[in-house]
């Protein structure tokens, strides 16, 4: 399981196939004792972080650009299960241009809230300990995306919540919400018992960590080519 979490390491900044096995020893001595040629847990530390840095910032870049949500459709922000029924409803009375338009105005929120992670993620990287850095390269498939969720979570919540709100404001989607629920069989119902923004702010934040997970599981898999070199230094094959 460690071999395969270096691999993480080494195919996000990359590293060739060829080298791997003799990566995979020298981060394993490392990660017990210090080496005899002197490769630090410190450095192991370093590179892993700085490994991170590059994919989560990947991952912003991904889902915090036009269509990062609306396009990709495994993200993509659908009508809350609430409204579902609602949505269906319209489409069939020829409505369905409104209950789209919401629906892209929710994922534009999303692509705008998205990149005001990247300093979030920058400062849990930050307070990585070395038993952090341990478990990651020791757990599961998906263990440095847990890490983010688990330190990361409540202050990307606070700082989307803003501008989820302005951006909805600004593209219409409160008022396009209303038109929705005014229009619908039955919308009245739900007025005022939904909030949409913490829904959006919600569906944001699982689609970023999901774009962290499925590169994160990719990663483990499909070494790349290249490193960089403070990599080289930590992970290089002699």
């Amino acid at each position: 399981m460690r071999n395969a979490l270096i691999a993480i390491v080494l195919s996000l900044l990359g590293s060739a196939q060829a080298q791997l096995d003799q990566i995979f020893k020298k981060a394993d001595k490392s990660l017990n004792q210090r080496s005899t040629s002197g490769l630090s847990n410190d450095k192991i530390i370093a590179g892993l972080k700085e490994a991170l840095r590059v994919s989560t910032g990947k991952a912003v870049a991904v889902t915090g650009r036009p269509d990062g949500f609306l396009k990709n459709q495994t993200i993509k922000i659908l009508l809350p299960q609430k409204l579902k029924t609602v949505g269906a409803g319209m489409r069939m009375m020829g409505m369905g241009a409104q209950v789209d338009e919401l629906e892209v105005g929710m994922n534009r929120a999303a692509e705008q809230a998205t990149p005001f992670a990247k300093q979030i993620f920058l400062n849990a990287l930050k307070k990585m300990t070395f038993d952090d850095a341990r478990k990651i390269l020791t757990g599961s498939d998906t263990a440095a995306t847990a890490y983010f969720q688990r330190t990361s979570t409540d202050e990307l919540s606070t700082a989307f919540a803003p501008i989820v709100e302005k951006s909805m404001k600004n593209v219409g989607v409160v008022q396009q919400y209303n038109r929705v629920l005014a229009s619908a069989p039955g919308g009245s119902a739900l007025a005022g018992q939904f909030d949409l923004n913490k829904y959006v702010v919600g569906k944001t934040l699982d689609g970023l960590f999901l774009v962290l997970g499925e590169e994160e599981r990719k990663i483990r898999k499909n070494p790349a080519a290249q490193t960089t070199s403070l990599l080289k230094a930590v992970f290089g094959a002699r």
